[in-house]
């Protein structure tokens, strides 16, 4: 059987169901996988950003996105090519001014001159903001040299950051003869040297190798064990997924949902797949409650959607849930829609005489409900 899937083995009949099969909750199907959530003091956000838009000219490449970010969270920032997700990076690091809205950090307003503030930013760009000419070390020491290090505390925290990135051996070579994976980590520990309260990563781990990705995420982890907030702006679902305590996805300048993992993929809609004797004749009986096809190991299958079908402009996240309002992981549901459409269609399928020889779950995932939201259009 195909990752991804669950499987319940329904009894071996003629015609009927012998018995009423064992249905799998969904969301306790769910891989345990997620961090644990911050324990930090969580008084004042760390950051906030409060209703942000901007214009270029008659372009509105952000329209209304408003989050916080609390200590030692590690939040996500999903979204399409042209979403305005760089765009809010760059005006929550002070590199843009908004044309309205505000960026507050610890409670202040922020607008880019307040150097106090600024160093409270770490930034990692999505391009290598190094000098390729320069070894580890002379990097290093530079950029801590301009946020004020000196001497041996300067030293110091160059030794410390080699040892976090993983550099010490290499650290005298010039960089520009490094691994895509060595820069990569390179340009992270440039944004550490002066020991930032606030990290905001922009596809840190574009095109590294495992082991360095491996050890980024591992850096990531570490820092906000240690009270870093972390907002962390990726293509990659499977590592927002593994590091970050919650998720703001945005697209066409707005944010459509922003919450914690648990709640948002624990309530995706998920199908469910019905592996039967044949599916002859049955597609008329069954009507639009369900898919004839194909399932994951190619025998015929009959497919309840799990999908609840929506209108407007971008889905409404509570249809995409499981019961209403917000659902508490360590509750699942399964929707009464899916419910009833379930036994629906097992109820046509007795009468056809067509035996289910066992029901997958497809779980729910990131990537499942960034589609859901976003629409899987091309986007350059």
């Amino acid at each position: 059987m195909s990752a991804g899937f669950t499987s319940t083995t329904l009894p071996s009949r003629t015609g009927r169901l012998s018995s009423q099969p064992k249905v799998t909750p969904i969301g306790s199907l769910l891989p345990q996988e997620l961090p644990a959530r911050p324990s930090h003091d969580r008084g004042t956000s760390l950051a906030e950003v409060v209703h942000l838009r901007k214009n270029y000219g008659n372009h509105l490449a952000v329209k209304d996105v408003s989050f916080s970010l609390q200590r030692g969270e590690v939040l996500g920032l999903l979204g399409p090519n042209g979403a305005g997700k760089s765009t809010t990076m760059m005006m929550l690091a002070g590199l843009l001014t908004p044309t309205s809205g505000d960026v507050l950090l610890d409670g202040r307003k922020f607008d880019g001159r307040n150097h106090d503030l600024r160093r409270m930013l770490g930034v990692v760009p999505q391009e290598y903001a190094i000098y390729q000419e320069l070894n580890a070390i002379d990097n290093l020491l530079f950029f801590g040299k301009l946020y004020g290090l000196r001497g041996k505390s300067l030293k110091d925290r160059c030794d410390e950051v080699l040892e976090q990135i993983g550099l010490v051996e290499s650290a005298k070579r010039p960089s520009g003869n490094y691994s895509g994976g060595m820069k990569r980590r390179l340009n992270f520990g440039v944004a550490l040297m002066h020991k930032p309260s606030i990290l905001i990563l922009d596809e840190p781990t574009v095109g590294v190798d495992p082991q360095s990705r491996s050890h980024l995420l591992d850096c990531v982890r570490r820092q906000a064990s240690e009270g870093v907030g972390i907002i962390y702006a990726s293509h990659y679902m499977e590592e927002i997924q593994s590091i970050c305590h919650r998720v703001a996805i945005v697209d066409h300048g707005e944010v459509l949902v922003d919450d914690t993992i648990p709640n948002l993929i624990g309530g995706s809609a998920s199908d469910l797949y019905l592996y039967v004797d044949r599916t002859t004749g049955i597609s008329e009986t069954l009507g639009n409650l369900a898919i004839v096809g194909i399932g994951s190991d190619g025998e015929p299958a009959v497919i309840v959607p799990g999908d609840v079908p929506t209108t407007g402009k971008y889905a409404d996240v509570a249809s995409l849930r499981y019961g209403l309002g917000s659902l508490a992981p360590e509750l699942p549901r399964i929707s009464p829609e899916l419910s009833w459409r379930l036994q629906t269609v097992l109820f046509k399928l007795g009468n056809l005489g067509i035996e289910v020889k066992r029901i997958e779950t497809q779980q729910s995932n990131l990537e499942r409900l960034f589609l859901q939201l976003t629409g899987k259009r091309l986007r350059d």
